[in-house]
């Protein structure tokens, strides 16, 4: 296992012990089985991808494991993704403390249903991976970069951001906590604002990307946005 390998799966296992840490300890007890479910669920797919990346493009691997504010190199995106970032903790923080305290009561197949979500949020973020090797986690120009046009991207300009707000709608809803829906209400401004940011970067930087957006219309959703 090269060093590479070993960051990967060491990041893995930092992030898993930080998101327990954020459900049981204000959840205040181990007795939470949507929160174990999620974990199960959100980890299994995470390897599944990790493992993928280190055999067929452990360049991309590399790439995206340069992420967080701290990353960007644009003080615009530092801010926005300080924001993302706050927000996916209260997307594990509030279901927890509802767990706590019983603030909103959810059945256990709607719970399950949220999972499915976070699976299949993983799942195009697999197809985006498969499809484009220049997927970075910060906004920048990868040497060779070319605009790519084929698979998800045929349909709209920002799969992987649509892919990963299917599983953070999810995420809540896995964890049985109808007040935790609303985080998703101030996370979605900060992806909008990324996006924006983004293609702005593109259009500038990226040879072809501006014909690019003229062909796919859409950014999130096919015939919607």
């Amino acid at each position: 296992m090269n060093t590479l390998h070993k960051k990967a799966f060491g990041g893995l296992l930092l992030l898993a012990l930080a998101m327990a840490a954020l459900l049981f300890i204000p959840a205040g007890t181990l007795d939470y089985w949507q929160a174990w479910t999620f974990l199960a669920v959100y980890f299994a797919s995470s390897l599944a991808l990790t493992l993928y990346l280190v055999k067929k493009d452990p360049k991309l691997l590399e790439r995206r494991m340069r992420g967080g504010p701290t990353a960007e190199k644009e003080p615009v995106q530092k801010i926005i993704m300080t924001f993302a970032s706050l927000g996916f903790i209260g997307l594990l923080l509030l279901p927890a403390l509802d767990h706590r305290f019983g603030w909103s009561h959810m059945t256990p197949h709607v719970a399950l249903a949220g999972d499915a979500l976070v699976a299949m949020g993983w799942l195009a973020i697999y197809f985006v991976f498969r499809e484009n090797s220049f997927t970075a986690a910060t906004i920048e120009l990868a040497p060779g970069q070319r605009v790519i046009s084929t698979g998800p991207y045929a349909l709209v300009r920002h799969p992987m951001y649509a892919g990963a707000l299917v599983m953070l709608a999810g995420i809540p809803v896995a964890l049985g906590s109808w007040w935790g829906v609303l985080i998703i209400v101030a996370v979605i401004p900060a992806l909008i604002w990324r996006l924006f940011d983004e293609e702005k970067f593109l259009a500038r930087n990226l040879s072809g990307y501006v014909e690019y957006q003229n062909r796919v219309r859409y950014r999130l959703i096919p015939r919607v946005w």
